[in-house]
Protein backbone atom coordinates (compact mmCIF):
# COMPACT_ATOMS: atom_id res chain seq x y z
CA UNK A 1 0.00 0.00 0.00
CA UNK A 2 2.78 2.89 0.80
CA UNK A 3 4.30 1.70 -2.64
CA UNK A 4 0.93 2.44 -4.01
CA UNK A 5 0.22 5.28 -2.41
CA UNK A 6 3.64 6.73 -3.05
CA UNK A 7 3.30 6.06 -7.15
CA UNK A 8 0.04 7.83 -6.91
CA UNK A 9 1.40 10.72 -5.08
CA UNK A 10 3.96 11.21 -7.99
CA UNK A 11 1.51 11.01 -11.01
CA UNK A 12 -0.49 14.00 -9.16
CA UNK A 13 2.52 16.23 -9.31
CA UNK A 14 3.57 15.46 -12.74
CA UNK A 15 0.25 16.52 -13.12
CA UNK A 16 0.16 19.63 -11.17
CA UNK A 17 3.59 20.66 -12.69
CA UNK A 18 2.35 20.24 -16.06
CA UNK A 19 4.58 17.00 -17.27
CA UNK A 20 2.82 14.42 -19.30
CA UNK A 21 2.61 11.10 -17.67
CA UNK A 22 3.79 8.55 -19.76
CA UNK A 23 0.97 6.56 -21.52
CA UNK A 24 0.29 3.26 -23.81
CA UNK A 25 2.47 3.02 -26.96
CA UNK A 26 0.26 4.41 -29.62
CA UNK A 27 1.54 2.49 -32.30
CA UNK A 28 0.41 -0.55 -29.96
CA UNK A 29 -2.39 0.69 -29.18
CA UNK A 30 -3.39 1.02 -33.41
CA UNK A 31 -2.21 -2.52 -34.33
CA UNK A 32 -4.59 -4.24 -31.46
CA UNK A 33 -7.07 -1.93 -32.64
CA UNK A 34 -6.79 -2.78 -36.00
CA UNK A 35 -6.00 -6.71 -35.11
CA UNK A 36 -9.28 -7.45 -34.29
CA UNK A 37 -9.95 -11.25 -32.90
CA UNK A 38 -11.58 -13.14 -35.96
CA UNK A 39 -13.53 -16.18 -36.24
CA UNK A 40 -12.46 -19.53 -37.89
CA UNK A 41 -14.20 -18.39 -41.21
CA UNK A 42 -12.27 -15.12 -41.03
CA UNK A 43 -8.92 -16.61 -40.25
CA UNK A 44 -9.57 -19.28 -42.68
CA UNK A 45 -10.28 -16.67 -45.19
CA UNK A 46 -6.92 -14.83 -44.53
CA UNK A 47 -5.30 -18.69 -45.25
CA UNK A 48 -7.30 -19.56 -48.08
CA UNK A 49 -6.18 -15.71 -50.09
CA UNK A 50 -2.45 -16.93 -49.70
CA UNK A 51 -2.90 -20.47 -51.03
CA UNK A 52 -1.97 -20.83 -54.92
CA UNK A 53 -3.97 -23.92 -55.14
CA UNK A 54 -7.23 -22.23 -53.63
CA UNK A 55 -6.50 -19.08 -55.97
CA UNK A 56 -6.71 -21.51 -59.21
CA UNK A 57 -9.41 -23.75 -58.92
CA UNK A 58 -11.35 -20.98 -57.29
CA UNK A 59 -10.88 -19.64 -61.02
CA UNK A 60 -11.95 -22.76 -62.72
CA UNK A 61 -15.04 -23.14 -60.87
CA UNK A 62 -15.65 -19.28 -61.72
CA UNK A 63 -15.46 -19.89 -65.23
CA UNK A 64 -17.07 -23.38 -65.56
CA UNK A 65 -20.18 -21.76 -63.68
CA UNK A 66 -20.17 -18.36 -65.83
CA UNK A 67 -20.10 -20.67 -68.98
CA UNK A 68 -22.91 -22.79 -67.24
CA UNK A 69 -24.64 -19.85 -66.63
CA UNK A 70 -24.33 -17.86 -70.46
CA UNK A 71 -23.37 -20.54 -73.10
CA UNK A 72 -24.05 -17.61 -75.69
CA UNK A 73 -20.67 -15.71 -74.17
CA UNK A 74 -18.46 -18.95 -75.38
CA UNK A 75 -20.48 -20.04 -78.52
CA UNK A 76 -23.32 -19.21 -81.09
CA UNK A 77 -23.28 -22.75 -81.88
CA UNK A 78 -26.23 -25.47 -81.33
CA UNK A 79 -24.64 -28.51 -79.65
CA UNK A 80 -27.69 -30.29 -81.31
CA UNK A 81 -27.39 -29.47 -84.98
CA UNK A 82 -26.09 -32.13 -86.80
CA UNK A 83 -24.41 -31.34 -90.14
CA UNK A 84 -22.77 -34.75 -92.02
CA UNK A 85 -20.87 -32.56 -94.28
CA UNK A 86 -18.09 -31.65 -91.18
CA UNK A 87 -16.44 -35.03 -90.98
CA UNK A 88 -15.45 -36.38 -87.73
CA UNK A 89 -12.87 -37.41 -89.94
CA UNK A 90 -11.62 -34.40 -90.08
CA UNK A 91 -8.60 -32.57 -87.62
CA UNK A 92 -9.90 -29.58 -85.24
CA UNK A 93 -9.11 -26.42 -86.62
CA UNK A 94 -7.09 -25.20 -83.56
CA UNK A 95 -6.76 -21.87 -85.35
CA UNK A 96 -9.97 -21.21 -85.46
CA UNK A 97 -10.62 -20.49 -81.52
CA UNK A 98 -13.98 -20.15 -79.88
CA UNK A 99 -15.07 -21.47 -82.96
CA UNK A 100 -17.40 -24.21 -84.04
CA UNK A 101 -14.52 -26.22 -86.22
CA UNK A 102 -11.95 -25.17 -83.37
CA UNK A 103 -12.23 -28.76 -81.49
CA UNK A 104 -13.67 -30.64 -84.74
CA UNK A 105 -16.94 -32.33 -85.02
CA UNK A 106 -18.12 -36.05 -83.89
CA UNK A 107 -19.31 -38.88 -85.63
CA UNK A 108 -22.77 -36.73 -85.90
CA UNK A 109 -21.71 -33.87 -87.45
CA UNK A 110 -21.98 -31.85 -84.15
CA UNK A 111 -19.58 -29.47 -82.51
CA UNK A 112 -17.32 -30.79 -80.19
CA UNK A 113 -16.62 -27.52 -78.68
CA UNK A 114 -20.28 -26.16 -78.63
CA UNK A 115 -20.97 -29.43 -76.90
CA UNK A 116 -18.04 -28.61 -74.03
CA UNK A 117 -19.67 -25.74 -73.38
CA UNK A 118 -23.47 -26.81 -73.02
CA UNK A 119 -22.72 -29.93 -70.88
CA UNK A 120 -21.45 -27.63 -68.43
CA UNK A 121 -24.76 -26.29 -67.28
CA UNK A 122 -25.71 -29.96 -66.78
CA UNK A 123 -22.79 -31.45 -65.05
CA UNK A 124 -22.64 -27.68 -62.59
CA UNK A 125 -26.43 -28.29 -62.18
CA UNK A 126 -26.46 -32.31 -61.11
CA UNK A 127 -23.19 -31.46 -59.29
CA UNK A 128 -24.72 -28.25 -57.35
CA UNK A 129 -28.18 -30.09 -56.74
CA UNK A 130 -26.57 -33.06 -55.48
CA UNK A 131 -24.55 -31.30 -52.77
CA UNK A 132 -27.39 -29.40 -51.63
CA UNK A 133 -29.67 -32.73 -51.34
CA UNK A 134 -26.89 -34.61 -49.67
CA UNK A 135 -25.49 -31.45 -47.18
CA UNK A 136 -29.13 -30.64 -46.02
CA UNK A 137 -30.19 -34.25 -45.55
CA UNK A 138 -27.00 -35.36 -44.02
CA UNK A 139 -27.20 -32.64 -41.93
CA UNK A 140 -30.07 -32.55 -40.28
CA UNK A 141 -29.72 -36.61 -39.49
CA UNK A 142 -26.47 -36.13 -38.34
CA UNK A 143 -27.25 -33.25 -35.87
CA UNK A 144 -30.03 -35.08 -34.45
CA UNK A 145 -28.49 -38.07 -33.57
CA UNK A 146 -25.31 -36.17 -32.71
CA UNK A 147 -27.33 -34.15 -30.12
CA UNK A 148 -29.99 -36.27 -28.71
CA UNK A 149 -28.49 -39.89 -28.55
CA UNK A 150 -29.58 -42.77 -26.76
CA UNK A 151 -32.67 -44.39 -28.85
CA UNK A 152 -32.60 -42.07 -31.63
CA UNK A 153 -29.29 -42.14 -32.24
CA UNK A 154 -28.91 -45.41 -32.58
CA UNK A 155 -31.93 -45.51 -34.54
CA UNK A 156 -30.75 -42.88 -37.23
CA UNK A 157 -27.14 -44.88 -37.12
CA UNK A 158 -28.57 -48.16 -37.75
CA UNK A 159 -30.39 -46.56 -40.82
CA UNK A 160 -27.41 -44.67 -42.17
CA UNK A 161 -25.41 -47.78 -41.88
CA UNK A 162 -28.32 -49.79 -44.66
CA UNK A 163 -27.63 -46.62 -46.81
CA UNK A 164 -24.60 -47.04 -46.43
CA UNK A 165 -23.92 -50.61 -47.28
CA UNK A 166 -26.23 -49.61 -50.64
CA UNK A 167 -23.27 -49.47 -53.52
CA UNK A 168 -23.44 -45.81 -54.52
CA UNK A 169 -23.06 -46.28 -58.71
CA UNK A 170 -25.34 -49.34 -58.83
CA UNK A 171 -27.90 -48.17 -55.99
CA UNK A 172 -27.87 -45.22 -58.60
CA UNK A 173 -28.22 -46.98 -61.88
CA UNK A 174 -31.01 -49.32 -60.19
CA UNK A 175 -33.29 -45.41 -59.96
CA UNK A 176 -31.81 -44.04 -63.14
CA UNK A 177 -33.10 -47.43 -64.81
CA UNK A 178 -37.08 -47.06 -63.72
CA UNK A 179 -36.91 -43.48 -65.54
CA UNK A 180 -37.18 -43.39 -69.53
CA UNK A 181 -37.17 -38.96 -69.19
CA UNK A 182 -34.51 -38.21 -67.07
CA UNK A 183 -33.62 -34.87 -66.42
CA UNK A 184 -31.02 -33.20 -64.73
CA UNK A 185 -32.60 -33.22 -60.79
CA UNK A 186 -33.66 -36.75 -61.41
CA UNK A 187 -29.91 -37.24 -61.34
CA UNK A 188 -29.66 -34.92 -58.90
CA UNK A 189 -32.09 -36.36 -57.02
CA UNK A 190 -30.58 -40.28 -57.16
CA UNK A 191 -27.29 -39.42 -56.26
CA UNK A 192 -28.47 -37.24 -53.29
CA UNK A 193 -30.65 -40.08 -51.86
CA UNK A 194 -27.74 -42.16 -52.00
CA UNK A 195 -25.32 -40.17 -50.68
CA UNK A 196 -25.86 -38.34 -47.98
CA UNK A 197 -24.19 -41.14 -45.35
CA UNK A 198 -21.02 -39.78 -45.30
CA UNK A 199 -22.23 -36.25 -44.28
CA UNK A 200 -23.90 -37.74 -41.74
CA UNK A 201 -21.57 -39.22 -39.60
CA UNK A 202 -19.06 -36.25 -40.00
CA UNK A 203 -21.98 -34.22 -39.14
CA UNK A 204 -22.60 -36.29 -36.21
CA UNK A 205 -18.87 -36.63 -35.00
CA UNK A 206 -18.63 -33.15 -35.11
CA UNK A 207 -22.06 -32.50 -32.74
CA UNK A 208 -20.61 -35.38 -30.54
CA UNK A 209 -17.74 -32.63 -29.93
CA UNK A 210 -19.13 -29.42 -29.89
CA UNK A 211 -22.19 -30.44 -27.45
CA UNK A 212 -19.48 -30.26 -24.79
CA UNK A 213 -18.07 -26.65 -24.78
CA UNK A 214 -18.21 -24.72 -22.69
CA UNK A 215 -20.36 -22.14 -24.28
CA UNK A 216 -22.59 -24.66 -25.22
CA UNK A 217 -23.39 -25.52 -21.38
CA UNK A 218 -23.50 -22.03 -20.48
CA UNK A 219 -26.37 -21.81 -23.12
CA UNK A 220 -28.33 -24.96 -21.36
CA UNK A 221 -27.69 -22.82 -17.59
CA UNK A 222 -29.18 -20.03 -18.88
CA UNK A 223 -32.66 -21.63 -20.11
CA UNK A 224 -31.64 -21.27 -23.63
CA UNK A 225 -34.34 -23.91 -25.89
CA UNK A 226 -33.10 -26.77 -27.53
CA UNK A 227 -33.90 -25.63 -31.17
CA UNK A 228 -31.92 -22.25 -30.50
CA UNK A 229 -29.04 -24.06 -28.92
CA UNK A 230 -28.62 -26.22 -32.25
CA UNK A 231 -29.23 -23.14 -34.55
CA UNK A 232 -26.96 -20.77 -33.09
CA UNK A 233 -24.54 -22.40 -31.55
CA UNK A 234 -24.24 -26.18 -32.45
CA UNK A 235 -24.37 -26.20 -36.04
CA UNK A 236 -22.42 -22.70 -36.99
CA UNK A 237 -19.36 -24.30 -34.84
CA UNK A 238 -19.91 -27.93 -36.21
CA UNK A 239 -19.95 -27.08 -40.03
CA UNK A 240 -16.68 -26.41 -41.05
CA UNK A 241 -15.40 -30.40 -41.67
CA UNK A 242 -18.88 -31.26 -43.10
CA UNK A 243 -18.55 -28.09 -45.81
CA UNK A 244 -14.80 -29.31 -46.73
CA UNK A 245 -16.47 -32.89 -47.38
CA UNK A 246 -19.58 -31.49 -49.25
CA UNK A 247 -16.99 -29.52 -51.39
CA UNK A 248 -14.97 -32.37 -52.00
CA UNK A 249 -18.19 -34.42 -53.11
CA UNK A 250 -19.07 -32.02 -55.12
CA UNK A 251 -16.85 -33.29 -57.85
CA UNK A 252 -17.34 -36.89 -57.38
CA UNK A 253 -21.46 -36.44 -57.88
CA UNK A 254 -20.28 -34.54 -61.44
CA UNK A 255 -17.98 -37.67 -62.68
CA UNK A 256 -20.91 -39.87 -61.28
CA UNK A 257 -23.66 -37.99 -63.50
CA UNK A 258 -20.91 -38.43 -66.21
CA UNK A 259 -20.59 -42.39 -65.46
CA UNK A 260 -24.09 -43.20 -65.61
CA UNK A 261 -24.14 -41.04 -68.86
CA UNK A 262 -21.88 -43.24 -70.31
CA UNK A 263 -23.43 -46.53 -69.33
CA UNK A 264 -26.94 -44.77 -70.95
CA UNK A 265 -28.69 -44.39 -67.71
CA UNK A 266 -27.82 -40.81 -67.25
CA UNK A 267 -29.18 -37.38 -68.58
CA UNK A 268 -32.24 -38.30 -71.59
CA UNK A 269 -31.72 -37.00 -74.93
CA UNK A 270 -31.38 -34.09 -76.41
CA UNK A 271 -29.92 -32.96 -73.01
CA UNK A 272 -25.77 -32.71 -73.28
CA UNK A 273 -23.72 -34.68 -71.01
CA UNK A 274 -19.94 -34.96 -71.21
CA UNK A 275 -20.26 -38.69 -69.83
CA UNK A 276 -22.85 -39.09 -73.23
CA UNK A 277 -19.46 -37.50 -75.58
CA UNK A 278 -17.36 -39.80 -73.99
CA UNK A 279 -19.22 -42.82 -75.08
CA UNK A 280 -20.06 -41.80 -78.50
CA UNK A 281 -15.79 -40.88 -78.86
CA UNK A 282 -15.05 -44.42 -77.68
CA UNK A 283 -16.05 -45.84 -80.69
CA UNK A 284 -13.97 -43.61 -83.05
CA UNK A 285 -10.77 -43.52 -80.40
CA UNK A 286 -8.91 -45.65 -83.20
CA UNK A 287 -9.38 -42.54 -86.46
CA UNK A 288 -10.82 -39.32 -84.37
CA UNK A 289 -9.25 -39.25 -81.04
CA UNK A 290 -10.40 -35.63 -80.18
CA UNK A 291 -14.30 -36.81 -79.85
CA UNK A 292 -13.20 -38.47 -76.92
CA UNK A 293 -10.49 -36.72 -75.96
CA UNK A 294 -11.91 -33.08 -75.14
CA UNK A 295 -14.85 -34.25 -73.12
CA UNK A 296 -12.33 -36.30 -70.99
CA UNK A 297 -10.13 -33.46 -70.57
CA UNK A 298 -13.05 -31.02 -69.41
CA UNK A 299 -14.81 -33.69 -67.07
CA UNK A 300 -11.25 -34.31 -65.18
CA UNK A 301 -10.30 -30.64 -65.30
CA UNK A 302 -13.75 -29.84 -63.77
CA UNK A 303 -13.58 -32.42 -60.96
CA UNK A 304 -10.11 -31.68 -60.10
CA UNK A 305 -10.77 -27.82 -59.80
CA UNK A 306 -13.55 -29.07 -56.96
CA UNK A 307 -11.25 -31.67 -55.13
CA UNK A 308 -8.85 -29.30 -54.73
CA UNK A 309 -10.94 -26.25 -53.56
CA UNK A 310 -12.06 -29.04 -50.76
CA UNK A 311 -8.21 -29.82 -50.40
CA UNK A 312 -7.71 -26.03 -49.64
CA UNK A 313 -10.64 -25.61 -47.25
CA UNK A 314 -9.87 -28.46 -45.40
CA UNK A 315 -6.08 -27.24 -45.01
CA UNK A 316 -7.27 -23.79 -44.02
CA UNK A 317 -10.09 -24.51 -41.51
CA UNK A 318 -7.92 -26.95 -39.80
CA UNK A 319 -5.16 -24.93 -37.75
CA UNK A 320 -3.12 -28.59 -36.97
CA UNK A 321 -2.28 -28.07 -41.15
CA UNK A 322 -1.70 -24.57 -41.33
Amino acid sequence: MPDLTKEAADEAAKHTLGEEVPTTDTAVVEKAAKDKTRSLWGDAWVDLRRRPMFIISALIILLLIVMSAWPGLFTGTDPTATDLQNHYLSKPKLGHVFQADWLGYDQQGRSVYSRLVHGTRNSVLVGFGATIIVTLLGSFVGMIAGYFGGWLDAILSRVTDIFFGIPFLLGAMLVMNAFTDRKWWLVAAALGVLGWTQITRVMRGSVLTVKQSDYVQAAKALGASTSRIMIRHILPNAMAPVIVVATIALGTYIGAEATLSYLGLGLSAPAVSWGADISDGLAQIRVAQHVLLYPSIMLTLTVFAFIMLGEAVRNALDPKLR
